[in-house]
């Protein structure tokens, strides 16, 4: 199996080689902002969760905070 090299998700080269979406659309600058903020934001949130200690309610959470981001993006991305 070959590795696959991490690609910045507000790159322009996103839109090659997926398997599930058969077109894509280049963001502008904005979205390509919105995005990052986003991103950021939901990290910055996870880290605060991750100050909690691991419980079920904690696991649970970090799981919503990434699904609200992955949503969010997939929003700016349609």
């Amino acid at each position: 199996m070959t590795k696959k090299t991490p690609m910045d998700s507000t790159s322009d080269e996103r839109v090659t080689n997926n398997t599930l979406r058969h077109q894509y659309r280049v963001l502008d600058d904005d979205e390509k902002a919105q995005m990052s903020a986003i991103k950021d934001a939901g990290l910055a949130l996870l880290g605060e969760i991750s100050r909690l200690g691991n419980s079920r309610e904690t696991s649970i959470a970090r799981t919503k905070v990434e699904e609200a981001v992955m949503w969010a993006c997939k929003d700016i991305t349609s």
